[in-house]
């Protein structure tokens, strides 16, 4: 069962490049240390080639679920972005009613999340709480140290 992810077109991109990295770049490069530790001669005891081998298979994986990601990878049109609830790629800014201390979030796919950027997942507790919440209105946040309650102050998308 393969689940649709919603990118940005900046998050699209990346992960383009990622798998065109992997297939041009990485995947030559495993099919040459085969090629290399097949030539040191016997097979049957030969661990460089069996590691080799190994790390090929692995390669294949992430370039088959990267593929599955990609073809299920959907564009969201910030454009048509309804601003009077919470949805992805929101910016958000909520208070925090415990400490009155305000926070600026973007809801993003869980592969672009970047708490660094204020790039929060929709996967993740807060990003799952905001969802669907409009401008006045208090999310109660289950997170594993209790319960945050925070308002949202507004929506914007830039």
């Amino acid at each position: 069962m393969s689940t649709v992810s919603y990118y940005t077109a900046e998050g699209l991109k990346k992960l383009k490049e990622e798998l065109d990295h992997l297939k041009s770049i990485e995947r030559p490069k495993a099919s040459q240390a085969i090629a290399e530790a097949r030539d040191k001669g016997d097979l049957s005891e030969n661990a460089e080639y069996d590691a080799a081998k190994e790390a090929q298979g692995m390669l294949e994986m992430r370039i088959a679920k990267m593929e599955e990601v990609y073809s299920n990878a959907r564009l969201i049109d910030e454009s048509t972005l309804d601003l009077s609830k919470v949805l992805v790629l929101s910016k958000v800014k909520i208070k925090n009613q415990a400490n009155g201390m305000e926070l600026n979030y973007t809801l993003v796919a869980e592969s672009e999340a970047d708490l660094k950027t204020g790039k929060i997942s929709v996967t993740s507790p807060i990003g799952k709480g905001l969802l669907g919440k409009s401008v006045g209105e208090t999310a109660e946040i289950t997170v594993p140290n209790g319960i945050l309650k925070f308002e949202i102050v507004e929506i914007s998308r830039d």
